[in-house]
């Protein structure tokens, strides 16, 4: 198996002194999606703000290997540091500037390289091609849809190698959530990889290569997803109505 691009062992993390995430283990392979499910305050999103170093209060290893395969430890570091080695992340609310035009939003993204503007631009036009089109509007002005594919968009102007999601499917309707996997799944192909926390259990397995189950804070479960999606402890739980046949 290769080495993971993104690794994480025994973190731990939490708010004011109270530990919500304790004792969290996962990997990335590159070229990867990995899915992470389990029930409301099962410390998911906690584990993602971790690992972005935007959590003062956080233990454990956070390793992230590079092109070359050196392996760096960023768990002490803080998130515009973490960005600037390849990965970032979408938060699930706040995560694009209203008042500012897609464009502008983008330029944002891209901040630290500016001269790569209008390259790293057609890059992620070539996987999102509304946001070409929608250049100059508000961001305040866009479906929810769209404005989840501008974050995504201002999030690929970094050129990260891992990109981390926090809910994206939240607040969208059935539809367009469906139209976001699929896009997740596009850019994904193009080499990306993606670390996903989602309420929308079933349909982040189905699109994912592997899976982990948290509960209470803590490693409940993990697999390749398609066997998650059938295991029967996680249908009980977690899903609901067992599948028929492939999952699609």
């Amino acid at each position: 198996m290769a080495e993971p691009v993104l690794s994480v062992r025994d973190l731990q993390a939490g708010y004011g002194g109270e530990l919500v995430v304790k004792g969290v283990s996962l990997a990335v392979e590159s070229g990867r999606m990995v899915a992470i499910i389990g029930p409301n305050g099962s410390g998911k999103s906690t584990v993602l703000k971790a690992i972005y170093g935007l959590l003062p209060e956080r233990r454990g290893e956070v390793t992230l290997r590079d092109a070359t395969g050196a392996a760096r430890d960023i768990s002490r570091l803080r998130a515009h540091a973490i960005t600037a080695l390849g990965v970032n992340m979408v938060p699930q609310l706040a995560n694009v500037f209203p008042e500012m035009s897609v464009r502008e939003n983008l330029e944002i993204g891209a901040i630290g390289d500016r001269d790569q503007f209008e390259a790293r631009a057609e890059k992620v036009f070539a996987t999102l091609p509304q946001l070409k089109q929608m250049l100059r509007k508000r961001a305040a002005t866009l479906s929810g849809g769209q404005r989840q594919m501008l974050a995504v968009g201002r999030a690929l102007m970094s050129d990260p190698r891992v990109l981390i999601l926090d809910e994206p499917s939240a607040g969208l309707a059935p539809a367009v959530q469906d139209e976001v996997f699929a896009k997740l799944q596009e850019i994904n192909g193009a080499g990306v990889s993606i670390l996903m926390v989602e309420q929308r259990a079933r349909q982040a397995l189905a699109v994912a290569h592997f899976g982990y189950v948290l509960d209470q804070g803590r490693n409940r479960l993990e697999g390749p997803a398609q066997d998650l999606l059938h295991n029967d402890e996680v249908v009980r739980l977690y899903l609901g109505v067992k599948l028929r046949g492939p999952a699609t």
